[in-house]
């Protein structure tokens, strides 16, 4: 039985689909315009990890994430680049899959893009223009009337009143109420535009994601996610827009993320400090990325830091070593199960709103007693560390070869380091102790622990 926190209800609840075992999943996705930061890696895997979850407990589910690859944004810096808006956009979509494939990801079942979308768009105009929802200003932008959309506020909980007192009025805007919002934007000279019964332009941001999501899901489905940044405007733009046009309710279950913070403030470009996915993966690796952002509750604010990056390459590097040089058992899984609950209490931690952090925790204890019975019990040592990869497979983790993961990212060849450790062992049959402490700390010094055991020396990458 799942249980999500639901934005709309501030609660959480039983998750129950739609259509009993057939799941339906639209998340906002990039706007493709410049490299991935920290805050879409989080999109990225959290998304991934739940939809992995979803698809153990039922039947079928579908995800869509869509690409916006048209806006103001994207027009500015093909401008600023001089360059097509086509090219920057497919650079950046190119771009985009290379992070989330480093990241671990499974890809989206459908990837709607925003320029491929537009019929649906000007269908659900049409729609709300019909019901007087929304209207033409004199410019010929189609705008959305928010006070004519009853239950406007209901995901955020903003008040119309309080927000028509700070809004800033613009004199130049033909809105009829300063919080109207625009659907369809006139073709201004030399932008990218299409043709509408109004006459031809571009769609605005927020009516994209309506058009595509229902499009793809139907006009009610069971779940929508982003960022907490699009709580408001854009996700409440949304429900106007779809249950306005549509006259039922849209989504069942709104998820949030919460903010990636460097020093206890939320990243963003406006602030100027945000890292892009590529810039951190120049330092860690893809997985240890992936660990990190898994460490904290996808509700909760996630800290940016060498340290704690640091620390989700400690722990994966933990996991890995418990594992090495175990080869598969006869012992069956089900045995190793009725012994110890491990699979069910890490399931039922999924199930609890996608806890990460404590899957993660039942990960180590199984670590633990691998690390205490590979000398008393090797075959259940064995089997415990078959368990452990199945279970970090349901979350995208420890899917590698654990020699691959402990020695990739060494700045000498394996049989470079190989030779180091064949010289320090003479010195040691030697008892030259000064020339192998001196060989163990040269490549220490590079990055390389060894590791001195009944089999030999093996060794790893810090």
């Amino acid at each position: 039985m799942i249980k999500i926190f639901n934005t709309l209800s501030k609660k959480k609840e039983v998750f129950k689909p739609i259509n009993k075992d057939h799941v339906g999943i639209y998340v906002c996705g990039m706007t493709v315009y410049d490299y991935c930061h920290m805050g879409h890696a989080r999109v990225l895997v959290m998304f991934d990890v739940i939809t992995r979850h979803l698809r153990r407990n039922f039947k079928s589910v579908n995800y869509v994430r869509n690409i916006t690859d048209i806006d103001d944004k994207i027009i500015n810096r093909a401008i600023e680049n001089q360059e097509e808006i086509s090219s920057l956009t497919e650079r950046f979509i190119s771009a985009m899959h290379e992070d989330e494939k480093s990241l671990g990801n499974l890809i989206p079942d459908i990837e709607p893009r925003a320029t491929k979308s537009i019929d649906q768009m000007l269908y659900m105009i049409e729609s709300l223009m019909e019901k007087d929802i929304a209207y033409q200003g004199h410019n010929g932008d189609i705008y959305y009337s928010i006070r004519n959309f009853e239950s406007y506020g209901k995901l955020s909980g903003k008040n119309l009143d309080e927000l028509a007192a700070g809004a800033r009025i613009d004199v130049e805007s033909d809105k009829r109420d300063p919080l109207d919002f625009v659907l369809w934007k006139m073709a201004k000279p030399h932008e990218p535009s299409w043709k509408s019964p109004w006459g031809d332009g571009r769609p605005g941001w927020h009516i994209e994601c309506s058009a595509m999501s229902t499009h793809h899901l139907g006009n009610h489905f069971d779940i929508h996610g982003g960022g907490a940044d699009l709580s408001f405007p854009h996700h409440e733009n949304e429900i106007a827009q779809s249950e306005g046009a549509n006259n039922c309710k849209f989504v069942n279950t709104w998820m949030h993320l919460g903010f990636v913070n460097l020093d206890n403030e939320k990243m963003s470009k406006s602030l100027d400090n945000f890292f892009t996915i590529r810039e951190v993966l120049k330092k860690y690796d893809g997985e240890t990325l992936r660990y990190f952002i898994m460490s904290s509750h996808y509700r909760s604010p996630l800290n940016f830091s060498d340290e704690n990056l640091d620390n989700a390459k400690s722990a994966l590097t933990r996991i890995y070593t418990s594992i090495r040089g175990l080869s598969s058992t006869e012992i069956a899984m089900n045995q190793v199960s009725m012994r110890f609950d491990f699979e069910s209490r890490f399931n039922s931690a999924l199930d609890d709103d996608f806890n990460t952090p404590i899957a993660l925790s039942i990960l180590f204890e199984i670590v633990k007693i691998i690390n205490t019975e590979r000398d008393n019990d090797t075959d259940l040592a064995k089997a415990l560390s078959q368990l452990l990869k199945k279970l970090g497979s349901y979350i995208g983790i420890l899917e590698s070869d654990s020699e691959e993961y402990l020695k990739q990212g060494a700045k000498m060849s394996d049989k470079e380091i190989e030779d180091k450790i064949k010289q320090r062992n003479t010195a040691r049959n030697n008892k030259d102790f000064p020339l192998s402490d001196q060989i163990r700390d040269e490549l220490a010094d590079i990055g390389i622990v060894l590791e001195d055991n009944a089999d030999g020396t093996t060794w790893r990458k810090t």
